[in-house]
């Protein structure tokens, strides 16, 4: 995610990664976050505020992945989520939503809160700070993602957008998130990248079938 972002000219948190055969240490002051490389919802993940927890919340991650990435935490950060897909040769986007979250989106406040209110509302922000982060959708959407419904999640620091993660394949697709949902998926089908069509050579087959005098 960070190299891909880099390419296309997006900001990222400054990063670094660790193995379980590394030195334990890490050049960020604290507090940090520490996250398994390849595991999504949140799953391993912990802020880390002190030497004292760093080698625990190491060993939290390194039980699901033995690869871990570790960034600065930056407290009180403002967070948007925006899903979009192609829809007849545009991008279609969701709401921008702000995730309610109290240090960060942990699995629990993913998927087991169930006292939230099913109502997902839209972000309170200006519609420049709105464009901004379609734009930034955008940049990373196409080409890769080309035919997906795909989230971003982002950071705002400073007026400045930072892309966190990349979800190609968000939970429940993040149907929450559009407004008519059936167009999004109606459009999607319509919308999917076409493969080329593969000309097929039978000269082998006769070469062989020739060869045995047929």
């Amino acid at each position: 995610t960070k190299i891909y972002a880099k390419e296309k000219g997006v900001e990222t948190l400054p990063y670094e990664i660790l193995s379980k055969d590394q030195k334990r240490e890490s050049k960020f002051p604290y507090p940090i976050i520490i996250k398994p490389l390849r595991l999504g919802s949140s799953i391993g993940v912990n802020i880390v505020r002190s030497r004292d927890e760093f080698d625990y919340g190491l060993d939290i991650a390194f039980e699901f992945d033995d690869v871990v990435i570790v960034e600065p935490f930056k407290e009180g950060i403002k967070e948007y989520n925006l899903a979009g897909t192609m829809v007849d040769g545009s991008i279609y986007y969701s709401i921008v939503e702000e995730p309610q979250k109290k240090e960060f989106l942990d699995f629990d406040k993913k998927y087991l809160d169930f006292s939230r209110t099913e109502q997902i509302l839209k972000a309170d922000i200006s519609t420049d700070l709105e464009k901004k982060i379609k734009s930034v959708f955008k940049s990373i959407y196409s080409p890769l993602f080309y035919g997906s419904i795909t989230r971003c999640d982002f950071f705002v620091i400073d007026n400045k957008i930072y892309l966190n993660e990349i979800n190609p394949v968000p939970g429940s697709m993040s149907n929450y998130l559009f407004e008519n949902f059936e167009r999004v998926v109606e459009g999607s089908l319509r919308s999917l990248p076409k493969e080329k069509a593969i000309k097929m050579d039978y000269s082998y087959i006769h070469k062989i079938a020739s060869a045995k005098g047929k």
